[in-house]
C-alpha cells in the first residue's frame, strides 16, 4: 500500500526528457563536428583521455540524481498497517423556516440569520452524528442529504433564503414528511428532526404527522426564533427597508412567536421545545439531549497507517549528484582495461 503526496511534482519528469535529447544531439554534433575538421584517428592520438562512456557515464547519473530527487519532492508514503475506525452517532436533520415571517427583526439580526447562527453552532457541537438540512415555506425541499460532511452542510446553510421558495405560507407538516425520507433504514440509528421556526403553521396537521413521524422512532426537537410580542415585516430594496408587509386591509402585519404549537409538535413526537434567544444555551441544550442519546454504529473503515519515505530518495539523490560531481570524463586506469565502445582502437 503506497500513496503520493504531491504527485503534480512528477511534471518535472520533463526536465530529464529535455536534458536527453539535449545531450543526444550535443553527442551527435560534436561526432558530425569531429569528422568535418579532423581525421578520427588522429584525433583520437591527439586526445587518448578523452572518454564517450564515461560522459554517457556521467549523464545517467546527473540523470538518476534529478529523478530521486523530484520523487523525494512527490513523497511516496508507504502503507504499514491498517486501523479501522468506526463512527457512532445520531442522524441529525435540521428543518430551516424560510418563509417571510422569518424576516422580521424582533431578535437580532433576524429569525432567519439567528436559525443560521443556532444551527451552525450545534453542528460545530457535533462530533460523529450525520446531519441533513431541510428547507421550508409552503412547501418542504431538501437541501441536503444524510452526510457527515459539516463543511458541506454550512455551506448549504448559509445560502438559504426566503427567496428560495416561491410558495410561501409556514407548512410544518410538509417538512416533518419530507424528514421521514432522510433516514436509512439499512443504516438504522436514533433519528432527530430539529424544526427551527418561528412556530407559525398554516396547516392544522402539523401535530398529527409528527405522531406518525413518532411511531417510526423519530424525536422532534423544536427550536423557537422570535418574540411572544412579535414584529413587523420588512421589505427591503439593496438592504434598505422600503416598507412592511400588509394584510388585505392595508394594516402592518405584525407575525409573532407561537411557542404554542411548537412545543406541542415537540411533545407529540417525543421532543421537548427549546427557546431560541441564547445561542450558546440552545447550542449546550441540543448537545446535551444528542451525547445523552443511545449512539449505534453506522460506519466503520478501515485506513492505512502511512509514513514519509522522501528521505531515502533524497539520500539517493544527493549520492549520485556527489558521484556525478567526483566523475571526470576522462579514461582512467580501469577504463581502459575494461575498453569499454572499443574506444582503444
Amino acid at each position: 500500500m503506497f500513496q503520493l503526496e504531491e504527485d503534480i511534482w512528477f511534471w518535472l519528469l520533463f526536465i530529464v526528457l529535455g536534458m536527453l535529447i539535449v545531450f543526444l544531439w550535443v553527442q551527435i554534433w560534436k561526432k558530425k563536428t569531429k569528422r568535418e575538421f579532423s581525421d578520427l584517428e588522429l584525433l583520437a592520438r591527439l586526445s587518448p583521455d578523452q572518454s564517450v562512456f564515461k560522459s554517457v557515464l556521467k549523464f545517467i547519473v546527473l540523470s538518476l540524481s534529478i529523478v530521486c530527487l523530484i520523487i523525494a519532492l512527490v513523497n511516496p508514503k508507504m502503507g504499514t498497517s491498517l486501523q479501522t475506525v468506526k463512527r457512532q452517532g445520531v442522524d441529525v436533520v435540521f428543518a430551516i423556516d424560510v418563509s417571510k415571517s422569518m424576516l422580521a427583526e424582533d431578535i437580532a439580526p433576524n429569525r432567519l440569520e439567528k436559525a443560521k447562527q443556532l444551527t451552525t453552532q450545534i453542528i460545530n457541537s457535533l462530533v460523529s452524528d450525520r446531519v441533513g438540512i431541510i428547507a421550508y415555506a409552503g412547501k418542504a425541499i431538501p437541501q441536503l442529504p444524510i452526510t457527515t460532511d459539516y463543511a458541506a452542510a454550512k455551506m448549504f446553510l448559509q445560502n438559504m433564503n426566503t427567496e428560495m421558495l416561491s410558495s410561501q405560507g409556514t407548512a410544518i407538516n410538509e417538512a416533518i414528511q419530507l424528514s421521514r425520507s432522510y433516514y436509512n433504514d439499512e443504516e438504522q440509528t436514533n433519528r432527530v428532526l430539529v424544526i427551527i421556526s418561528d412556530g407559525e403553521d398554516h396547516n392544522d396537521s402539523s401535530i398529527s404527522v409528527a405522531g406518525a413521524a413518532a411511531e417510526e422512532g423519530i424525536k422532534i426537537y423544536t427550536i423557537g426564533v422570535g418574540s411572544e410580542k412579535g414584529g413587523p415585516i420588512p421589505l427591503k430594496k439593496n438592504g434598505v427597508v422600503m416598507s412592511y408587509k400588509k394584510n388585505q386591509s392595508g394594516e402592518t402585519v405584525i407575525t409573532r412567536l407561537n411557542k404554542k404549537t411548537l412545543a406541542e409538535i415537540a411533545e407529540k413526537a417525543n421532543g421537548t421545545y427549546v427557546d431560541g434567544k441564547n445561542t450558546k444555551s440552545v447550542t449546550e441544550t441540543v448537545s446535551d439531549i444528542l451525547n445523552k442519546m443511545d449512539k449505534k454504529e453506522f460506519e466503520a473503515k478501515e485506513f492505512a497507517e502511512y509514513e514519509d519515505q522522501f528521505q531515502w530518495f533524497l539520500g539517493l539523490g544527493l549520492f549520485f549528484l556527489i558521484l556525478d560531481i567526483l566523475f571526470l570524463e576522462r579514461k582512467t586506469a580501469w577504463l581502459k582495461r575494461l575498453n569499454l565502445f572499443n574506444e582503444n582502437l
